[in-house]
């Protein structure tokens, strides 16, 4: 399932993704408390946006709402590969028992055989892709469900925050040349969506 978590990531990147740019007046900021993480200032005295970033393979690892979604994805996953598998063994048995019976067998036999092999195999494909298909739209509404809480978390955990931008690091999505450890909200983050998937798990 490497393609489902880099999906995943994907769709994860999009939810903060939405956070990138948050607009805040000028009294607001003037009458603000003091940020966690202080905004710099260049060498023309101009202020630079509060930032912060996300590390999206984390989140993934280390949010016990998504790492058990993606098993039950992943072992349903394994289930439909394996009843495939099971279901052409059969069909590979039938076939071998059939010619088993070697010059006994007929000219229409043979041919009803074939025939009769051939729509199984079809059946077989047919439920393969109709589970495969249910399953993708399972995932689909999952990475929704996820892209819409993390949305959320971001939303409530910025207002005392006040960071104008969040960006997003992980695998195969590195952008950044250079990350000051000191803007790593991740572990807020993941520690943020644990008690909020806990606290929803027990209503």
């Amino acid at each position: 399932m490497k393609q489902f978590s880099m999906v995943l990531n994907l769709v994860l990147l999009a939810a903060v993704g939405v956070l990138y740019y948050l607009h805040f007046s000028k009294d607001t900021k003037l009458n603000a408390p003091q940020k966690q993480i202080s905004p710099t200032v260049n060498t023309t005295n101009t202020v630079r946006p509060a930032i912060a970033y996300v590390e999206l393979d984390s989140l993934n690892e280390k949010i016990s709402y998504i790492k058990l979604g993606r098993k039950e994805l992943e072992a349903e996953q394994q289930s439909i590969e394996t009843e495939w598998e099971n279901s052409y063994r059969n069909l590979e048995n039938q076939k071998n028992n059939f010619l088993k019976r070697g010059n006994a067998i007929t000219q229409e036999e043979a041919e009803k055989f074939q025939t009769s092999l051939l729509q199984q195999q079809q059946q077989v494909d047919g439920r393969k892709q109709n589970l495969s298909q249910k399953l993708n739209e399972k995932s689909y509404k999952f990475m929704e469900e996820i892209q819409k809480k993390l949305k959320d978390f971001l939303t409530a955990y910025n207002e005392d925050k006040n960071f104008n931008y969040i960006f997003t690091t992980g695998n195969g999505l590195e952008y950044m040349v250079y990350k000051d450890s000191s803007l790593n909200i991740t572990a807020d983050v993941i520690k943020g969506m644990n008690d909020v998937m806990k606290s929803t798990s027990k209503n």
